[in-house]
């Protein structure tokens, strides 16, 4: 029996050849990811196993939360910079991240260091508080955590409460410096970025310090509280771009802890609408 499919073999003379199948169309090519700075920190040789040079690190955690929210992070290494500099350093990036660690010098903010306060490093100081500035002149989305919530604060010329921990009256806040962390209950203010970015009005997050927010900076507001008073998080009343400050470490909880992960989400998003405009 011949073939009675559409070959073209039993046309009639003179008509047109059918059309050749269209080109398959590729795929869009995905949205670049927004590139983060992470702050990291200098770590001496001998400090790694098996590892015999110094080294550069920040936990994993604080990447492994802006990659699930869609970002790609790059730690930066500390070193001393002027306003100017820090600038041109944030040039390449979409979003700065302020991690925890040591504390800042208190004579940073007018203080003698308390028998507690442990770590200062003249560098890292300046290197972050410069970063802070420049992030928030140039409109850049700012997230700080922990120590970084101090930078900030710091940085507008805030001061700090050099040492919290036992004190009557107080809920555990954790031990910092590698003893350990305690869940936090913290009450969110309603109306603040921070707000907008967790969706509730109560969160617990993992805390790890021993330190916390006393005067606030210039522009500064209180956009969260632990169940006792203290100072959980803060943001900037009237800043050009996304900023904000918590003192608790969502990082750590934040791939069991959607609420948590929101404030990646949150952060890179503006990140992401940043880098679009």
């Amino acid at each position: 029996m011949g073939s009675s499919g559409s070959d073209g073999a039993g046309a009639a003379p003179g008509a047109a050849a059918p059309a050749p199948p269209a080109a398959p169309v590729p795929p869009a090519s995905p949205v670049p990811r927004p590139l983060i700075a992470v702050t990291g920190r200098r770590v001496p040789q001998g400090s790694i196993a098996r590892w015999l040079e110094a080294a550069l690190a920040t936990p994993s955690d604080y990447l492994d939360a802006l990659s699930r929210a869609g970002g790609l992070g790059a730690v930066l290494v500390p070193e001393p910079v002027d306003d100017a500099g820090a600038a041109q350093v944030l040039d390449g990036f979409a979003g700065l991240v302020l991690t925890g660690g040591i504390d800042v010098d208190p004579r940073r903010y007018g203080q003698q260091p308390a028998p507690e306060t442990y770590g200062c490093d003249e560098a890292t100081d300046t290197f972050e508080i410069a970063l802070a500035r420049a992030a928030l002149s140039r409109a850049v989305p700012l997230l700080a955590i922990c120590r970084g919530c101090q930078v900030l604060n710091v940085a507008l010329g805030g001061t700090l409460d050099q040492h919290i921990t036992g004190r009557p009256g107080l809920v555990a806040h954790g031990i910092p410096n590698g003893g350990g962390g305690v869940d936090c209950e913290h009450r969110i203010e309603a109306g603040t970025r921070l707000h907008a970015a967790l969706g509730v009005e109560r969160s617990v997050g993992r805390c790890h310090h021993h330190q916390s927010v006393a005067r606030l900076g210039a522009s500064l507001r209180v956009s969260a509280r632990a169940t006792d008073g203290i100072v959980e998080a803060v943001e900037p009343v009237d800043a050009a771009g996304w900023c904000v400050a918590v003192q608790w470490h969502p990082e750590e909880s934040a791939a069991v802890d959607p609420v948590q992960q929101r404030l990646f989400d949150a952060f890179v998003d503006a990140a992401r609408q940043r880098r679009r405009g």
